[in-house]
């Protein structure tokens, strides 16, 4: 068994055993244990790239490994945040739970299986070379993931995880005819063509079928942009990730949307190669701009704070997207970027839903005082806040001044002052509901109070706080210091699109 096939079949084996498994503090060492084992994988497979198997369809080249490290290390912070969640819940004691099921720990089970299986469609997303392996990988996401949204079986987790597998299902159909005009273009003769492999296809580029190319790339940039949220594909996106629970939020959006980059990232790498780059990235440069847009206008009159994170995830899909388009030194951007909005926002979502869990509401206007009754969880709130809005000390500041120089040294200055103008819009939005929810005092009735009348801190468990914490120091670290490993990494990712 190759060290590649191991990446998915670790996870796909654990979430089968945690399936059976009718110990609820058996299945939760199950998980911690799949998940650091994939991180120790996905190290060792740093150090020492593995080769490549199945006859080259499965392959951790630059691209895939760095989003690769993406998924599995935030993986490990919300399959940490997930033990803590579960002891919370208490199964046995919620009849609403009980009543759907023969053992009140099915629930669980089914949750933990899913959680693992959504993993290894990931790993396998990033490991892909083939694009109907990669389309094969993208869906099994959606698969993987649809059962998690609805964990909490009520009408707008319905809701949204119907939402969520029809437009997503609309778009992965889109990318099938996509496919099929790749299939089209690569056809050189009767009895000829190019593997649909991604190597083969940037290596004989040239003699690709330039317009069935073109149409091939609009038909899987406008199906893998429903994945990735891309406005005006993107309706699912905010149900979906504000109805999850706070780790699954956290892995769709950190990780999840990664996966639907990396995939318009492949077939921009076969137009680059082609001579087609401008073509694709003006589709993407307006794409980008337009997803900034719509989450600006939505999040300055949000009132749903995990609602308003989703339409963050919008937003942060279109600075990838613009970055994409403008090329050049704006591709390290992007990919620095990615790494940054995955760790914040998984980082935001997870705090998130400590102040959920604390005061049962995701109504910002009713969330007051939360320095007060969870001060790390608030210090992390502002924290995550300023650093997903761009502002130094943090890492994403750095990859979006890169991004705003490379539209600068372009000479693209229309483009650059829309791109600044969005972000302090989005900045002053989320800036009146975070700090609103920072500041004050809490008024729930079932808030503790001390004989003096002071709010009495609620208690915040290890499993809640350490996980976004880490995460909020990676963050911070990369605002100030990155890493040459990371850097080398990004560089050469950045070179195999075309940068």
């Amino acid at each position: 068994m190759t060290m590649i096939a191991l990446l998915v079949l670790l996870p796909i084996f654990a979430g089968l055993a945690a399936l059976v498994v009718r110990s609820d503090p058996f299945r939760r060492s199950i998980l911690l244990a799949a998940a650091l084992a994939h991180v120790a994988l996905t190290g060792y497979a740093w150090v020492y790239r593995p080769a490549a198997a199945f006859s080259g369809w499965l392959l951790l080249d630059d691209l895939g490994l760095l989003f690769l490290a993406i998924v599995s290390f935030l993986f490990l912070a919300a399959a940490f945040y997930a033990v803590g969640y579960f002891k919370k819940e208490n199964w046995g004691e919620r009849q609403d739970f009980a009543e759907d099921f023969l053992f009140t720990n099915a629930r669980e089970a089914t949750f933990t299986c899913c959680l693992l299986l959504f993993l290894a469609m990931m790993s396998l997303v990033c490991l892909s070379q083939d694009f109907g392996l990669l389309w094969v990988a993208v869906e099994a996401t959606t698969l993987a993931s649809a059962p998690l949204i609805y964990f909490h079986r009520h009408r707008r987790s319905l809701e949204a995880t119907w939402k969520y597998l029809m437009i997503c299902s609309v778009g992965i159909a889109l990318a099938l005819l996509g496919n099929f005009c790749l299939a089209v273009a690569a056809t050189l003769g009767p009895d000829k063509s190019v593997p649909m492999l991604v190597s083969s296809l940037v290596a004989n580029a040239g003699l690709l079928h330039p317009l069935w190319l073109k149409v091939a790339f609009l038909f899987l940039v406008v199906g893998y942009g429903t994945k990735l949220g891309l406005a005006p594909m993107h309706t699912w996106l905010p149900d979906a990730h504000s109805e999850a629970p706070s780790m699954v939020s956290a892995l769709l959006s950190g990780a999840l949307l990664n996966c639907a980059f990396l995939a318009v990232l492949r077939i921009l790498q076969v137009c680059m190669a082609a001579g087609q780059g401008q073509f694709g990235q003006k589709i993407l440069l307006v794409l980008g701009l337009l997803s900034m847009a719509l989450a600006a206008v939505f999040i300055v009159a949000q009132t749903d704070f995990k609602r308003m994170l989703a339409y963050s995830s919008i937003e942060h899909m279109g600075i990838l997207s613009l970055a994409v388009g403008l090329g050049g030194a704006a591709y390290f951007g992007a990919l620095f970027h990615a790494v940054n909005h995955s760790l914040t926002k998984g980082m935001l979502f997870l705090v998130a839903g400590n102040i959920l869990s604390a005061y049962k509401t995701k109504s910002a206007p009713d969330v007051r005082g939360a320095s007060k009754l969870l001060p790390v969880s608030g210090v992390l709130w502002v924290a995550g806040f300023l650093a997903i809005t761009g502002s130094p000390p943090f890492g994403p500041f750095l990859s979006e001044l890169i991004i705003l120089k490379s539209a600068l040294d372009q000479g693209r200055f229309v483009v650059a002052a829309a791109f600044l103008f969005l972000l302090a819009v989005i900045f002053v939005g989320m800036a009146a509901i975070v700090l609103r929810m920072f500041q004050g005092t809490p008024e729930q009735a079932g808030n503790a109070l001390a004989p003096d009348g002071s709010v009495v801190s609620s208690s915040e468990s290890a499993f809640a706080v350490i996980p976004p914490l880490v995460l909020g120091l990676a963050v911070l670290v990369l605002g100030v210091y990155l890493p040459p490993a990371l850097k080398g990494l990004i560089a050469h990712a950045a070179r195999a699109i075309g940068g």
